[in-house]
């Protein structure tokens, strides 16, 4: 382009690029100008050039053509080098005023590629040649610079704004703090942005307020964010459930339970209704200050205060329960849920059925092994593995088996682990042949290519050879 430049006058190369740019349209900007670089070796002698150029630029205007047409080919090119030249050419043209359209579409294009001080350099031309500029300019120079990393950049802008003789609106400002809370190091500016703002003309809203808050809240700095919760209701700004939820969650995290308890009544009191997140966030605090009764209460009330539970607060309290050893209450939960309106998935019965049988509960959780199993389900390898080494610790082979026998009928496989266990067992078990058949069944099912049993294949060897023995001394015919 520069080369080019050097032979040709402005208009001449300008010209040129509209042209290819029109034939043109779909192909790649390099692919343009080498199609316009070998037109120039064909051109007529200068002086009838000229003659023609005039006759077209009387009848047809200016060659380089309208303002809108530049606009259209700046956002076409892909290189955002190349279209920041065609904007230069352009803006040499006598008479030739760009429309704002072309300044945004080319800081937008320059900003994007990371081209900061060329966006920065149109944006002062901008404001040099006094353009009505549109307020989602600077939202997205705003969003530009927070994408790259560079809020004291986003936070500059707010300032850029006021030197076009434009008043920053809240979603200027709620875009800055966003952008400024993410890095700690920039938590007091954006605390300073956001007292100072009214200064500027803008006011703060519940968003804004609810941006602070939740920054406040993650810092652990939670009186702060409780002063600015109260100042909402002093200036007339109403929050909203997002408000409470950040508080109530910053509660939570400080192990201020019953203050977060407390919050929710003030909101309901206030005619809101909570959302589901609110009550997960307070059933999962409740469960791990190990506050059952309330926990279930709460659960219980949910329904009648406007938010029907769903499965993932079901699932809390199932596992609030189950890690405090109270699997038997667990369980009732879950029998509860289908009346409720929600059935119990995989997380549910995975999680009573690993609580059973960490309370040494197996036949409970042998009976919701097979029912989850039933509705399609299938048990983790380790929650398989306590129930059959529980059943194995208490001398219930049987039971054992069953449910290693259930599983592969169900198309799992057991985990090497587990095969060890009930092969170990059958070995010093001196009754072997009452549940030969059943682990014949087991066997059989198992061995395939990818078996798992590679592993404990010494043993079942061993056990295979017993076996055998038993069978020739009783003149059966082992088979498997």
């Amino acid at each position: 382009m520069r080369l080019l430049s050097h032979h040709f006058s402005s208009k001449d190369l300008l010209s040129m690029i509209i042209c290819s740019s029109t034939r043109l349209s779909k192909a790649k900007p390099l692919s343009a100008w080498y199609n316009f670089k070998c037109h120039c070796h064909t051109q007529q002698p200068e002086q009838e050039r000229k003659q023609r150029q005039a006759d077209e630029e009387q009848k047809q205007g200016p060659s380089i053509g309208s303002p809108a047409r530049i606009q259209k080919l700046i956002a076409s090119q892909s290189d955002p080098l190349l279209a920041k030249e065609i904007f230069d050419l352009a803006s040499l043209e006598p008479d030739f005023r760009h429309c704002y359209a072309t300044f945004h579409t080319l800081i937008l294009k320059l900003g994007r590629s990371h081209q900061f001080s060329l966006m920065q350099s149109i944006l002062s031309s901008l404001k040099s040649q006094h353009y009505s500029v549109s307020p989602s300019l600077f939202s997205h120079i705003i969003q530009i610079y927070g994408d790259a990393g560079l809020p004291d950049k986003a936070l500059k802008t707010f300032y850029t704004i006021l030197e076009f003789n434009m008043k920053p609106l809240p979603k200027h400002l709620n875009l800055i703090l966003e952008i400024l809370v993410t890095q700690r190091n920039f938590l007091r500016p954006a605390f300073d942005l956001f007292k100072s703002a009214h200064k500027y003309g803008v006011l703060a809203n519940t968003e804004s307020y609810n941006i602070l808050m939740r920054a406040f809240c993650l810092n652990d700095d939670l009186s702060i964010a409780y002063t600015l919760f109260n100042q909402m209701f002093k200036r007339d700004i109403s929050p909203n459930v997002e408000s409470y939820r950040i508080l109530m969650q910053g509660l939570c995290r400080k192990s201020q339970v019953n203050t977060a308890v407390d919050l929710l009544e003030d909101m309901l009191n206030k005619g809101f209704v909570p959302d589901a997140l609110s009550y997960s966030t307070l059933l999962n605090s409740l469960c791990r200050k190990k506050k059952f009764k309330e926990a279930y209460k709460l659960l219980c009330r949910m329904k009648v205060k406007g938010c029907n539970p769903d499965i993932v607060h079901y699932n809390t309290v199932i596992l609030g329960f189950c890690r405090e050893g109270r699997a038997a209450d667990a369980c009732k939960i879950l029998e509860d849920m289908p009346s409720n309106g929600c059935l119990p998935n995989l997380v549910s019965y995975r999680t009573l059925v690993g609580g059973l049988s960490d309370q040494g509960m197996y036949d409970e959780a042998k009976n919701y092994m097979m029912e989850m199993m039933s509705k399609g389900f299938s048990p983790h390898f380790s929650v398989v593995h306590a129930v059959v080494k529980g059943f194995c610790n208490l001398g219930k082979i049987e039971e054992a088996c069953g449910v290693a026998g259930s599983i592969l009928r169900h198309g799992e496989a057991l985990h090497t682990d587990t095969w060890e266990e009930i092969i170990s067992r059958i070995l010093e078990w001196d009754d072997a042949e009452k549940i030969g058949n059943i682990l014949e069944e087991v066997i059989r099912a198992e061995i395939k290519p990818e078996t798992r049993i590679v592993e404990v294949g010494a043993r079942l060897g061993e056990y295979l050879m017993n076996r055998i023995k038993i069978k020739s001394r009783n003149g059966d015919h082992f088979k498997v």
